[in-house]
């Protein structure tokens, strides 16, 4: 997210085109790793119950799908479009839905590592305010 923002704030056209072939080339990397991520959570929490696995099992479906049905195709598009040199309209329209689902996804994940940190002992809950 922080290499699409700067690069089509400050950068050139064609600096655009770089980043989003690197993007599209990370998926090779990162949707493996997603899967791996999924599914040695799902491997690790097998046998156990309680609140914070619930929230992270609740939270993972929406996550793959949102990688998969918006992430994912808007990497293509908007490399293509980068790549033919047309930065109109649908190119930004899809680079703002991009960067959207992109955050959400950001934040459900951090949840999920927060969550997985206290399920580890790694990470103390909160103590409740009085």
């Amino acid at each position: 997210m922080t290499s699409t923002l700067f690069s089509e704030l400050f950068l050139s056209p064609a600096a655009i085109v770089t980043v989003k072939g690197i993007i599209l080339q990370a998926m090779w990397i990162l949707i493996p790793a997603m899967v791996a991520t999924g599914g040695s959570g799902f491997a690790l929490a097998k046998g156990r119950s309680g609140r914070l696995l619930e929230s992270k099992k609740k939270r993972m479906p929406f996550i793959a799908l949102n990688g998969l049905l918006i992430l994912l195709p808007s990497a293509f598009y908007l490399h293509a479009k980068a790549q033919a040199g047309v930065f109109d309209t649908s190119f930004y329209a899809v680079q703002v839905v991009e960067l959207v689902a992109g955050a959400i996804n950001f934040w459900m994940l951090s949840k999920n590592m927060r969550d997985g940190l206290k399920l580890a002992g790694r990470l103390r809950p909160k103590k409740a305010s009085l």
